[in-house]
């Protein structure tokens, strides 16, 4: 298999944008990286998508050949095994490969914003040489274990315990809906180490595969993304050398938080992808469908569904390279992540059931990809912070600037 390598640059952080002009084009090396990964995306995942979908198959082969074209530490420095670009870029690269295999996308992203971010943003040195550099080389995968069978949302209701116990923490307990979950080799755990200290007794531990007392639940059956690895993570006394924890004892929440901003960037360029995909079939198929002796394409209902999907895209796309500018200058962009994430979600659903409608009867059978779209579409109301999770992040964000 083939594989084009992403040309190294030093833009990673380029906080003078802030004293520039505001810009809605793509920069050359923006627009590059879009033409790369869209030809990837096209010629090697979009062909496969439905094999994927239909055999619930993970496909370790896509994130091999992502890793071997420079995608999988885009936006971290050289000296890591990165690249250097910016967050834009990263939209872009989810974007291109939810329109192909929504199942591909988020396999990537959970392994770059879930996982190896917070390994660069709260690591200290040893461990971004030791942890994140295979990660950006896709040596190794990487997998964020937040959420609980009682405690989702509630993040700091966690009940997995992390007790300290000289050089190393012993971790009991049970994660569930780890994306990427069996295939991984890093686990970024959210652990508690005080129940009574709930949120300030939190630690963010990477558990590798293999530890001792580690071991796996039941693979999750699907509605969507179904080639996505997800099922429950268990832990028995497993020893984590305390040299794997993120910044100290407390700061669990913290990273899980700012993961989460980050994370939220990716599911809503990933919405995007999928609504963009399923408008360019919705689009392709109304011009060659026959009805009424002409194309559908000339119909004024399928004319303004396709006008009112482009719309609602292009606003979610720019709400998502909103947050990811502010993130790049180092700027607050917690509130425009929860945006993003809530506005490009719900859009993608809307838009990929007016995909099946506009295929009709032929929308409703898996012949055709627009029912996987749909399908696809609504784990991202879902994950990373359900909508409702969203509009009260936004909220409580819109109250202190007042």
């Amino acid at each position: 298999m083939s594989h084009i390598k992403i040309p190294k640059t030093n833009m990673i952080v380029d906080t003078s944008i802030k004293e520039k002009s505001l810009s809605f084009s793509l920069t050359d090396d923006q627009r590059d990286i879009q033409a790369i990964v869209r030809e990837i995306a096209e010629d090697e995942f979009a062909p496969k998508a439905r094999e994927i979908d239909r055999n619930h198959r993970f496909p370790r082969e896509n994130f091999e050949l992502l890793a071997a074209s420079d995608l999988c530490g885009l936006t971290f420095p050289e000296k890591y095994g990165g690249v250097g670009l910016d967050h834009i870029s990263y939209a872009i690269v989810v974007e291109e490969l939810a329109k192909a295999c929504a199942t591909t996308s988020v396999l990537y992203s959970a392994h770059v914003s879930l996982t190896a971010s917070p390994v660069y943003y709260w690591g200290n040195e040893e461990q971004k040489q030791r942890i994140l550099t295979p990660m950006s080389q896709g040596k190794k995968m990487g997998a964020f274990a937040l959420s609980e069978p009682g405690s989702g949302s509630d993040s700091a209701a966690a009940r997995c315990m992390a007790i300290k116990k000289g050089d190393h923490f012993i971790v009991n307990g049970v994660k569930n809906w780890i994306t990427n979950g069996i295939e991984a080799d890093y686990y970024l755990v959210i652990a508690q180490t005080d129940p009574a200290l709930k949120h300030k007794g939190l630690v963010a531990l990477i558990i590798e595969k293999g530890s001792k007392g580690f071991s796996f639940g039941k693979l999750e059956d699907k509605l969507g993304i179904k080639g996505s690895s997800t099922c429950q993570i268990i832990f028995e006394d497993t020893p984590v050398p305390i040299e794997n924890m993120l910044g100290n004892i407390g700061d669990g929440f913290k990273v899980a938080m700012s993961t989460l901003d980050g994370g939220r960037i990716g599911i809503a360029a990933q919405a995007v992808g999928i609504a963009q995909g399923a408008w360019n079939h919705a689009y392709k198929y109304s011009k060659e469908r026959v009805a009424f002796g002409k194309t559908i394409n000339q119909l004024q209902a399928i004319q303004f569904m396709l006008a009112e999907m482009a719309v609602e895209i292009d606003t979610a796309r720019l709400l998502t390279y909103n947050a990811c500018a502010l993130q790049d200058c180092g700027e607050r962009f917690t509130k425009q992540a929860a945006m993003a994430k809530l506005y490009a979600s719900e859009m993608a659903m809307r838009n990929t059931v007016k995909c099946v409608q506009i295929f009709g009867g032929y929308g409703y059978v898996t012949d055709y990809p627009a029912e996987r779209y749909m399908r696809d579409a609504k784990i991202t109301e879902i994950y990373e912070g359900t909508s409702e999770i969203q509009r009260i992040v936004i909220a409580s964000n819109l109250l202190k600037e007042q």
